[in-house]
C-alpha cells in the first residue's frame, strides 16, 4: 500500500533500477506517516561512511506525540543489504547517476522506502514527457466522447 509518493522524481529523473529500503524511524514518526503527513519532494539519497541515508524527507510531527517530538527534516537511515549499497557506490560515482527515492509504504508494520538508481533528464527529454502525456490525454477525452454520444 502505497502512502507517499515522489511524483516529480518520475518527470526530473529516468529511472534505471529501483529497490526496496527500510528505515529507521521513531515511533511517533511511524505514525505520523501512516497519518500522510509525509513529503518527499526534494528528498534525496546520499552515502555516508558506507551507510545509505534519506535527506530533506519531511516528516510532520505527530499531533499526539511527546513533548519533544525529532525534528521533520533530520537525515534517516535507509536499511539495505551491504552488498546492494556497495553497488549503489560503484553507481553512482558515475557522472550523472543519482538514488532518488520513489515512494513511502507500509510492508506489513514496517514502513518501507521504494529507492531508485537513476539518471536524470534533460530539458529536451522532459517537454517530450509533456508532450506524449497532453496527447494521451487528449486521446481518452476522445474517447470518452466517444462513447457519452453513444
Amino acid at each position: 500500500m502505497a502512502i507517499i509518493e515522489n511524483k516529480k522524481a518520475y518527470f526530473d529523473y529516468e529511472m534505471i533500477e529501483k529497490f526496496e529500503a527500510g528505515i529507521a524511524l521513531e515511533g511517533s514518526e511511524v505514525k505520523s506517516v501512516r497519518a500522510g503527513h509525509a513529503n518527499l519532494r526534494d528528498a534525496f539519497c546520499f552515502i555516508e561512511n558506507g551507510e545509505l541515508y534519506l535527506k530533506n524527507c519531511r516528516i510532520s510531527a505527530y499531533e499526539k506525540a511527546t513533548i519533544m517530538p525529532p525534528d521533520e527534516l533530520r537525515s534517516r537511515k535507509l536499511l539495505m543489504h551491504k552488498r546492494e549499497i556497495n553497488r549503489l557506490i560503484g553507481k553512482t560515482r558515475e557522472k550523472g547517476w543519482s538514488v532518488i527515492p520513489l515512494r513511502l509504504y507500509f510492508k506489513g508494520r514496517r514502513v518501507k522506502a521504494e529507492i531508485a538508481l537513476a539518471r536524470g533528464k534533460r530539458s529536451y527529454d522532459k517537454k517530450q514527457t509533456i508532450k506524449d502525456r497532453d496527447t494521451q490525454r487528449d486521446m481518452q477525452r476522445q474517447i470518452a466522447d466517444s462513447v457519452r454520444l453513444k
